[in-house]
């Protein structure tokens, strides 16, 4: 299964890499829409961003991020599957900026996508948005204030540190993330760094 690593490609070796987890998982894409899909080591394959995405931070033991009420867990679902229908593949003018004004009225009152806490949620709409966020002009981020925000607060964490990973043909990767993880703490040996400013 070996392809042109697409943006979802990209973003599920760059997750794997930031939960810690060893490199080996083979991963190629299905269809001429890219779909990601995770070849996993018992033979059988997992096809789609956010399923790779959920089994691969079980696969590290960071439940977390995948919610921890009811509540939270079903508000980070709709955020990745938001993530899919919404966000990837969408580049007209129009599309992006119903996505900026809805995401924006959320956000409003939020710090994270499931409000107070960082979720997978926030780390695929943080990759998927990084394009679009940093082709806005400063008035256009102004504008969507509370995603500026957002976006800006990730990128700046104050316990951020850098990673740098090769993929998509070997040109360097970097992204910059925070990992807020209460009960385990992320490995010293994988740190974070930026996918570039905005």
């Amino acid at each position: 299964m070996s392809a042109a690593a697409g943006p979802g490609l990209e973003e599920l070796i760059l997750l794997e890499t930031l939960l810690g987890l060893k490199k080996g998982n083979k991963y190629g894409v299905r269809e001429e829409r890219k779909i990601p899909v995770l070849q996993t080591n018992n033979g059988s394959s997992l096809t789609g961003l956010t399923t790779i995405a959920t089994h691969l931070v079980k696969q590290a033991k960071k439940e977390q991020l995948l919610g921890s009420t009811a509540e939270e867990k079903a508000i980070v679902q709709q955020w990745l599957e938001y993530r899919v229908t919404q966000i990837a593949g969408h580049s007209n003018k129009e599309d992006i900026r119903i996505i900026l004004k809805d995401l924006n009225l959320y956000l409003e009152d939020k710090v994270y996508l499931a409000r107070n806490n960082f979720t997978l949620a926030d780390i695929l709409m943080y990759y998927g948005l990084h394009h679009i966020i940093a082709e806005l002009t400063v008035q256009e981020k102004e504008k969507y204030l509370n995603v500026s925000r957002w976006f800006n607060h990730i990128q700046h964490y104050p316990e951020h540190s850098q990673a740098h990973l090769y993929c998509a043909g070997r040109r360097e990767v970097s992204i910059f993330l925070l990992l807020h993880l209460k009960d385990s703490p992320f490995p010293s040996h994988i740190t974070l760094a930026p996918l570039g400013r905005f």
